[in-house]
């Protein structure tokens, strides 16, 4: 498939992207502004949060209220779960995801940055680079999102000085060098006043640089800068019911989505963690043939030999294999009340694959205050940790910096069903 018609897949031009930072940054007020400058909200959602506003006290439009959905985040003025807007521009289609401020939320960050391709960090030109910043940088960056956009907001309250803006830019800079976090951008910004944010506005033209939605327009989408490796964990073994049809009775197709890379008829595949290989024959979008896939679409593949394959199996390039261990290491973000107990069973559940698995040493554990690595000997609800795991049965996995889809994984606990942790492999 060229390049033309790969520009042509639906979701080539949606962005995920993220807001964190400290509580009152600005990052609902930032999301509200961004819809409201591009003319995205619907008359009736814009009247009820008028009224809102109105009910509070407020001469303007609290454009906050767009995000702030649950009722005990806006009676408190702070977002607690994760709040995700939807919304379009001439050019592209995007899907906001708005994370707690309050370090207890961490887990509630980490889920909201896992499928995001841009990170807003916000910070307050009043405060400057502070610990949550810190924080909420270094987990943008363990996520491996590829795209931070340093908001300084609130720069009306600082009298849109310039010198501000410089000072948090290197401050920031000092910090992210320590870490090796890169391909950052800064904005200086007022998203209550709407400054530099769809609209330059007249009160910081020693900026010359790109607005948010200029940013926003011209990031790349996911799986677009760099040459993937092909990666497709199978769903579902389509054989057809009895049929008079010799060749529905020799029919047998993988169905899944394309995680990553892609995939051409005719090419040389091999099945994981079996290693057997064959050749792929055809390629099915709904029903009807296709030459090749790529990453995103969901497919039925048929190949040439006949292989013993299941759900949760993974067919990728016999020259680009994955890594088939029964052992792993790796990053993770505990998420459920109750501790990390290595006396109970575990299940890995990675892409379409489940195997049963016990935690084994726990390497550290991060102190997300400063970011030093301490050792622990349990991990508790937010904390981020390096562990070893121990599996039952081998899995097919690719490093998480390499491979962001067959890098990560959940923890779920055995005997309740629960997830308790969410994972990505070193």
């Amino acid at each position: 498939m060229n390049a033309p018609e790969k520009l042509s897949h639906a979701d080539d031009s949606l962005l995920r992207f993220l807001t964190c930072g400290s509580v009152d940054d600005g990052k609902s007020t930032l999301i509200g502004r961004l819809l409201f400058d591009t003319k995205t909200i619907l008359a009736d959602t814009l009247n009820a949060i008028e009224r809102t506003s109105k009910r509070k006290g407020l001469e303007a439009v609290d454009l906050s209220l767009l995000t702030d959905g649950l009722q005990a985040e806006r009676e408190q003025g702070i977002t607690i779960d994760v709040a995700y807007r939807y919304f379009t521009t001439g050019l592209r289609k995007y899907i906001i995801a708005d994370a707690p401020g309050h370090e207890q939320y961490t887990r509630n960050m980490v889920t909201a940055a896992s499928t995001a391709n841009l990170a807003i960090i916000l910070v307050d030109a009043r405060k400057g680079v502070v610990a949550q910043t810190r924080r909420h940088s270094y987990i943008a960056h363990l996520l491996g999102i590829p795209h931070l956009l340093v908001a300084i907001n609130k720069m009306d309250l600082a009298g849109y000085d310039q010198a501000t803006f410089e000072r948090i830019r290197a401050d920031y800079l000092a910090f992210a060098a320590q870490y090796g976090i890169k391909n950052i951008k800064f904005i200086p910004l007022s998203a209550l006043n709407g400054d530099m944010v769809v609209d330059r506005g007249e009160n910081m033209n020693w900026y010359d640089g790109p607005t948010v939605l200029e940013v926003l327009e011209a990031t790349p989408p996911a799986h677009s800068e760099a040459n993937e490796e092909f990666r497709f964990p199978v769903q579902y073994v389509m054989r057809p019911q009895a049929s008079d049809s010799a060749e529905l009775h020799d029919y047998r197709g993988f169905m899944g989505r394309v995680e990553s890379g892609e995939i051409k008829v005719g090419d040389a595949v091999t099945v994981l963690p079996s290693g057997q290989s064959s050749r792929v024959t055809a390629v099915e979008l709904g029903g009807q043939p296709i030459t090749s896939a790529f990453a995103e679409q969901s497919v039925t593949i048929r190949l040439a030999d006949e292989i013993d394959i299941s759900r949760g199996d993974m067919i990728v390039h016999s020259e680009n294999t994955a890594r088939v261990t029964k052992q792993i290491d790796a990053e993770i973000c505990w998420l459920a009340e109750g501790s990390l107990d290595k006396q109970r069973k575990y299940i890995v559940r990675q892409a379409s694959r489940e195997v049963k698995a016990l935690i084994g040493e726990i390497q550290h554990r991060v102190d997300m205050g400063t970011l030093a690595t301490l050792p622990a000997e349990t991990i508790a609800m937010n904390d981020i940790a390096k562990v070893s795991i121990k599996l039952a049965q081998p899995l097919a996995v690719d490093a998480y910096t390499t491979n962001r889809a067959t890098g990560a994984f959940i923890l779920i606990d055995d005997s309740t069903n629960n997830t308790v942790a969410a994972g990505m492999i070193a």
